[in-house]
């Protein structure tokens, strides 16, 4: 019978307690709604605008191929989210689409709150960097299939004064 009773009581408590709990929760004013972790982030100026870029950031640079075309054919539209998430999702794909990546940031940076700008800068600098560093890859390596022809090349000459020095050579020493 006393664990009947201290059920009961035990019960009894947790109603009270739950509804306090309720009407505290009915009294406070309703925080605004929003939506943090969209798939495709906005540029709505409220709590999770960074945190949802970041994720988006992250998810493009995680995400393959097949990831970035869904994703790109999701992003189609001219409305400046859209077009700072396809920059997002460009960058972070082949280098083919990096010219376009830095376009698009850099043309719509400035549609992005304030506070979201920063983080959108640094992504362009990034992009910008790594376009920097891939166009001097390129001409390195041109540069340096330029050299290893004239090498070949000065190879092929020197065989060539060889073969006629051991010809000169070779007639010196028939000679009487």
């Amino acid at each position: 019978m006393n664990i009947r009773m201290l059920l009961a009581a035990l019960c009894a408590g947790s109603l009270l307690t739950g509804c306090q709990w309720m009407t505290q929760e009915t009294s406070a004013p309703a925080a605004p709604v929003t939506s943090c972790n969209d798939d495709i982030p906005k540029l709505a100026d409220n709590v999770c605008l960074v945190d949802d870029w970041i994720a988006f950031g992250l998810a493009s640079q995680r995400g393959d191929s097949e990831w970035r075309g869904s994703m790109l054919t999701r992003l189609r539209g001219d409305m400046p989210h859209l077009k700072l998430a396809r920059a997002t999702v460009l960058a972070w794909g082949d280098r083919d689409g990096w010219e376009q990546a830095s376009e698009l940031y850099k043309a719509d940076i400035s549609a992005a709150p304030s506070r979201l700008q920063p983080l959108l800068r640094q992504w362009l600098n990034e992009l910008e960097a790594r376009r920097d560093l891939a166009s001097d890859l390129a001409k390195s390596e041109s540069r340096r299939q330029a050299l290893g022809r004239e090498r070949d090349d000065l190879a092929e000459k020197l065989d060539a004064l060889t073969a006629i020095e051991q010809s000169i050579n070779s007639r010196h020493e028939q000679s009487p």
